[in-house]
């Protein structure tokens, strides 16, 4: 029997929008085929599936959830359609499955049982801050969430600092929506004012916006990134 296929579908970074600004009519000829999803949550897996023009009656979808709570020993089950000749579409929450995503587990597996992996085009918040920053684009790296801890995330951010000025490597990071103010002020007052800092905001939604200013010039404008999903890059 031949082994199905595991899609990776770039979910939309938010609720407004025109889908079909962010999410090529191809996906939805791949989508349309499936049955099969494994997804971090199934309300927010199935408004994308209503949103981007699933044809299939989206309550007889079949659903298996993979996230933090998954026990790593029982993520290779999840592939078990896949084994039997079913293709299965990984859904991420928003943006793009297997990064700052706990399905990269699923794909590692999926790798090491032979199940041919293929990863569908669609929005990356990071890629897209990177790309509108203005900062280097050929050496960067991505570092997730920051420490929560106030004194681990100044000594973070002072290591982040160095790396840049020393490699000009772009840094970039995320943080939970309700605590983008706390760290976009602990940015302006633990890193060096000549550091370059873009702020991207609700991108790909309607005002989304991305500014890059220095640290030292951010200290002179206000914003509102609260509770707002937001990717944070600092760079020379």
């Amino acid at each position: 029997m031949n082994k199905g296929k595991l899609y990776l579908i770039p979910v939309f970074l938010g609720d407004e929008g025109k889908p079909d600004s962010v999410f090529p009519s191809e996906n939805i000829l791949y989508l349309n085929e499936l049955t099969h999803f494994v997804v971090e949550n199934e309300k927010y897996a199935r408004r994308f599936l209503k949103r981007a023009g699933y044809c299939k009656p989206i309550q007889e979808a079949n659903m298996e959830l993979l996230n933090e709570h998954t026990k790593q020993d029982s993520v290779m089950e999840l592939l078990q359609p896949a084994l039997n000749g079913l293709d299965i579409g990984l859904l991420s929450d928003a943006g793009c499955p297997g990064v700052a995503d706990p399905g990269a587990t699923l794909v590692q597996w999926a790798h090491e049982l032979g199940i041919e992996v293929i990863p569908l085009v669609g929005p990356s918040s990071i890629l897209l801050s990177l790309m509108a920053s203005g900062m280097n684009g050929q050496q960067f790296a991505f570092l997730g969430y920051l420490p929560v801890d106030k004194l681990e995330r100044q000594r973070k951010l002072k290591e982040l600092s160095g790396k840049v000025f020393k490699d000009n490597q772009t840094q970039i990071f995320i943080e939970t929506p309700y605590r983008n103010m706390h760290l976009f002020e602990e940015i302006l007052k633990s890193c060096n004012s000549n550091l370059r800092l873009c702020v991207a905001c609700n991108l790909s939604q309607p005002g989304g916006w991305v500014r890059t200013f220095s640290v030292g010039q951010w200290q002179k404008h206000k914003i509102d990134i609260q509770k707002k999903p937001c990717v944070f890059l600092l760079g020379l």
